[in-house]
């Protein structure tokens, strides 16, 4: 279990916690494969309207079934957790298991919980410090907001998976976040129309609003190439 919290919710959580266990374990490269099969998220925000604190969990199902620990280690004393958005074929255990052989370290019992902080500059292991070094690593944290599932939604999340596929050449997360189901995450990331992607890291901030068809301001939006205008 290796954990961290971003009080800015700007950091590159993912890309940190893959670095992290890499030096933890002594791997030969950060598992990012491991996201996001084995990651869970928790959102804690001030509703403008009510001025209240809400708070918004999920994982995915290889890690739901801890929610009991996390709410142990988040201190959100019995929240119900819930299940991230899944599309099938999205880490298949046969493909993961093709990593095995390369990280077997992974496969072991190691028996840990470590909280590692973004602003650190190293962590602690029982018995165990170990200096970090400054994360360099780029990756991309994207999230799609949808209206409910229909064929239009899936030929999208098909063309933006190829799409990144082929472009970019760093890890990147993408949420996919239903606004009918979760109105809160639409208010809270200013979401006036669908489908909507956002590009939350690396700063500034972008979206592409209704068109996501047109490749090339996608590309834009996400930096890998000269940009000329503002989204």
């Amino acid at each position: 279990m290796l954990y961290c919290i971003d009080p800015s919710k700007q950091g590159r959580w993912h890309s940190h916690l893959c670095s992290t266990l890499q030096r933890i374990l002594d791997l030969s490269e950060p598992p990012h494969f491991l996201v996001p099969c084995y990651t869970a998220t928790i959102d804690h925000w001030l509703d403008p309207k009510t001025q209240q604190i809400r708070t918004f969990a999920e994982a995915h199902p290889a890690v739901i079934r801890y929610q009991a620990l996390l709410n142990v280690l988040f201190d959100t004393h019995g929240l119900v957790w819930q299940k991230a958005p899944w599309k099938e074929g999205l880490c298949d255990s046969v493909v993961l298991s093709t990593y095995r052989s390369t990280f077997p370290q992974l496969w072991e019992d190691h028996d840990l919980i470590v909280r590692t902080d973004l602003a650190e500059k190293e962590f602690k292991v029982p018995n165990l410090t170990i200096p970090v070094q400054e994360d360099n690593t780029q990756a991309y944290v994207l999230r799609l907001f949808v209206a409910g599932r229909s064929p239009n939604t899936e030929r999208i999340l098909k063309l933006l998976y190829e799409l990144l596929e082929k472009h970019l050449v760093h890890p990147y997360t993408l949420k996919v976040i239903d606004v009918l189901s979760h109105p809160e995450l639409a208010e809270a990331n200013q979401i006036s129309a669908t489908p909507t992607l956002l590009k939350v890291y690396p700063q500034p901030i972008r979206r592409v609003i209704g068109d996501l068809d047109n490749a090339e301001r996608i590309l834009h939006m996400l930096g890998t190439k000269e940009q000329p205008w503002d989204i």
